[in-house]
């Protein structure tokens, strides 16, 4: 049952973190409407958790903010067995631009980080994620969750993704799109996304890939970098890993000694087949950035 946005702002709940009251929350409930959530999260500031919740509700936002110190845009919309759902949130006095510069150059802004949104997601139900972050902090834990789609785009922001307790995404995920722009974007555990195809864009910023366990199927990482830097940890074994890279005069490439070049830009390691079941293949455009492959053993 859908609860208005109106009657869901007025709720107090009596937890709280990082020393703050929790005020605010918004929730959907599960019916038999749909069979999976499309959720769009923008936030422009602040601190973000998501992390997987014990209980059958779909989605619930809690906060330590008061009503009156931040705007909200709040659609829902069911569609084909499908819930919609976005979700913005504003700070009504900020200053985007200044603040997001100011954020980058000293990453000092303690209101930002004061500011908390936490969302907890069933584990019970499919989702399609989209995750906006102006500046501040995301610290997201998939684990056990069914991630069909994942989005994170970080202007500004810090954003930290995780399995954290070791169970992985109970479906396949078709896409794990990242976007970067000024801010670092830091994913470890990435076989346990399941994810067929990663596809990445870095401007400024930074992005760092954590593929240091065995992976169960092929995945295909598609990135462009501009000026920012990418760090891709792999196996130092086992793993099968093909990479393409095109680069430029002005850019700088790390591999190590165990990838042998085949062809024109093309790199193998040592254990690279063609028809191998759990292929990580790379395929790189880079400018004036950084690539750095990382062998774990």
């Amino acid at each position: 049952m859908w609860r208005p946005i109106v009657s869901i702002c007025i709720g107090i709940a009596i937890s709280s973190f990082s020393n703050a009251q929790v005020k605010k929350q918004f929730f959907i409930e599960q019916n038999e409407d749909f069979e999976k959530v499309d959720i769009k999260f923008v936030t422009k500031s602040g601190a973000c958790y998501v992390k997987p919740s014990q209980h059958d509700i779909p989605l619930n936002i809690y906060s330590n903010q008061d009503f009156d110190d931040y705007e909200h845009s709040f659609t829902k919309e069911i569609k084909n067995k499908i819930c919609y759902v976005d979700l913005s949130l504003t700070d009504k006095n900020s200053d985007n631009l200044s603040r997001s510069i100011s954020y980058q150059m000293f990453n000092s802004d303690h209101k930002e980080k004061d500011k908390m949104w936490k969302i907890y997601l069933s584990q019970e139900i499919p989702y399609r994620l989209n995750f906006n972050y102006g500046v501040g902090d995301a610290f997201i834990d998939l684990s056990g969750l069914s991630i069909e789609n994942l989005k994170i785009y970080s202007g500004n922001a810090d954003v930290n993704i995780n399995y954290i307790s070791g169970l992985g995404n109970q479906v396949e995920m078709d896409t794990f799109f990242v976007k970067v722009d000024l801010g670092s974007v830091d994913i470890k555990k990435m076989n346990l996304s399941k994810a067929k195809t990663v596809l990445a864009d870095v401007g400024f910023g930074n992005l760092s890939l954590d593929y240091s366990k065995t992976l169960e199927s092929k995945s295909n990482v598609q990135a462009s970098v501009g000026a920012g830097n990418l760090v891709i940890k792999i196996p130092a074994e086992n793993v099968p890993v093909k990479i393409k890279i095109n680069d430029s005069m002005l850019c700088r490439v790390h591999l190590s000694k165990n990838f042998e070049l085949t062809e024109e830009n093309v790199y193998v390691n040592k254990a690279y087949t063609d028809n191998a079941k759990n292929l990580l293949s790379f395929n790189i455009d880079v400018a004036l950035g950084s690539i750095v492959f990382k062998e774990i053993k």
